[in-house]
């Protein structure tokens, strides 16, 4: 049983030993010293509160009170001499105590051995968090660094109506689920309804990008990912005339999202195409050419972060390459790959249901892309004998096709879905941007999983999305 030695004057020490009181646990025992006559506590443990009163900068009197084996000392006192004599008291019979003492002043010093409690920092924080749409961070438990987190999830949030399995929680996990004041312990087949409480664990930079994509609204696109367009031709394997469809389509996208958009052409040699493309650039459209002989892949991972991109526009041609396919993927962006046909002229984007359904993890960006390009959305349901996560699946792209007021047509289909889709005229395929788009070519000869075969679609334009956060 620990001895804990508490020094208190003033309002703020009297709330502090009220809530001491407070706490249901006989595992201490605290010695309290006034530095005056108060009025008495009640409701207290007298086997656990000794009470003495007397002036703490007195050495002769707190001597003989430390003469008790405390383990440590924190003192909660509105005179700032009377504090710092009383820690020189202390430290004079007892070097080597853990002392914690309040800062009223802001004046602390982190080199004078004591672990200071700033009042104007807590003030502060917890009157941010009467703030919406801030996130309430633990101040009390674990390191208080923002590892635990509680996130209300708002109606139209990305979260919403997903089960917990389908969500990709890597460095971090969701500890607890409250609903109408009742606790619910998460299990892989529990969904997230609308204003349920998250308590959120994980590494303070990881929660900081889930908090912010359980509070993205549809409309949002390409948030979280990014906020910017991004447009990679390189003029030395791509035609002329693939060249200005490319800017001809990236412009449309641009200004169907009203998102900025950055063209990037490294080794320009083609003069016609550079014309053509400075004469698209205007407030929203920006031209990036790079003379140097860097590698692509050098140019793209600095771009993504540089410049914050959030969808990134390539050719078919290009995204062929494995190492460039590899480097997007470990960039963790959405990669438009645009094939040769129309653009404009798309009327539906299509999900194909796959064997490990990781579509659950993509879903709202799916509802948002369609929403903004105003296209119709088909969900096809490849009729296998085990339908268990398919049916999950299908209930949840229902749920979010009421809540974000956008239809979906559900097709269930015991033939080949791409062999079915090859038979369209044209759509964008959204699939999700796994490891599965780096099998070897011979695994596609037994393969059955559409994400690894999304090469038999190469000729429709294809959106791949991550499904990490």
């Amino acid at each position: 049983m620990k001895k804990i030695l508490i020094v208190v004057d003033g309002i703020i020490g009297r709330h502090f030993i009220k809530s001491v009181i407070g706490i249901q646990t006989s595992e201490n025992i605290y010695y309290i010293v006034q530095s005056k006559e108060e009025e008495p506590f009640e409701g207290y443990d007298l086997a656990r509160f000794k009470f003495f009163s007397f002036d703490p900068t007195s050495n002769y009197k707190i001597t003989n009170v430390l003469k008790i084996d405390f383990s440590q000392a924190i003192l909660v006192m509105e005179n700032p001499s009377d504090l710092e004599n009383t820690i020189k008291n202390i430290r004079l019979f007892k070097p080597s105590i853990r002392i914690i003492a309040l800062d009223l002043w802001n004046s602390k010093n982190p080199d004078d051995g004591i672990e200071w409690v700033n009042m104007q920092q807590i003030i502060g924080l917890n009157l941010i968090q009467f703030l919406p749409n801030i996130p309430v961070l633990a101040q009390n438990i674990g390191l208080g660094n923002g590892e635990i987190m509680e996130v209300l999830v708002p109606f139209g949030s990305s979260f919403v109506y997903r089960h917990i399995g389908a969500i990709e929680q890597n460095n971090w996990k969701i500890a607890a689920i409250y609903r109408n004041r009742q606790l619910i312990i998460p299990t892989d087949q529990k969904m997230i309804q609308p204003n349920d409480a998250l308590v959120l664990v994980g590494e303070p930079n990881v929660l900081k990008s889930v908090y912010r994509a359980i509070k993205r609204e549809l409309g949002q696109f390409p948030a979280p990912f990014g906020s910017k367009l991004y447009l990679y031709i390189d003029m030395e394997i791509e035609k002329t005339k693939t060249i200005h469809e490319l800017v001809r389509r990236s412009i449309y996208i641009h200004e169907k999202l009203n998102k900025p958009l950055l063209i990037k052409v490294v080794n320009p040699g083609n003069i016609e195409s550079l014309r053509y493309i400075k004469s698209y650039v205007n407030h929203g459209v920006e031209l990036d050419i790079v003379y140097d002989g860097m590698v692509d892949e050098e140019i793209m991972s600095r771009d993504i972060r540089k410049h914050h991109i959030g969808l990134f526009i390539v050719s078919q041609k290009m995204f062929s390459k494995k190492a460039i396919r590899s480097n997007l993927y470990k960039s963790n962006v959405p990669v438009l790959k645009l094939a040769d046909c129309s653009f404009s002229t798309l009327k539906k984007s299509v999900v194909i249901l796959g064997e490990e359904n990781h579509v659950e993890h993509i879903s709202t960006t799916i509802f948002d892309v369609a929403s903004q390009l105003g296209f119709d959305l088909e969900l096809i349901d490849y009729v296998v004998e085990d339908r268990t996560s398919n049916l999950r699946a299908v209930e949840h792209f229902n749920n979010l096709s009421a809540i974000f007021s956008k239809s979906i047509r559900i097709i269930e289909t015991e033939e080949n879905p791409i062999r079915l889709l090859r038979e369209n005229d044209n759509f964008l395929q959204c699939l999700p941007f796994t490891q599965k788009m780096f099998a070897s070519p011979l695994k596609h000869f037994f393969a059955t999983d559409s994400e690894t075969l999304y090469t038999k679609l190469d000729s429709y334009h294809q959106l791949f999305i991550p499904t990490q956060i």
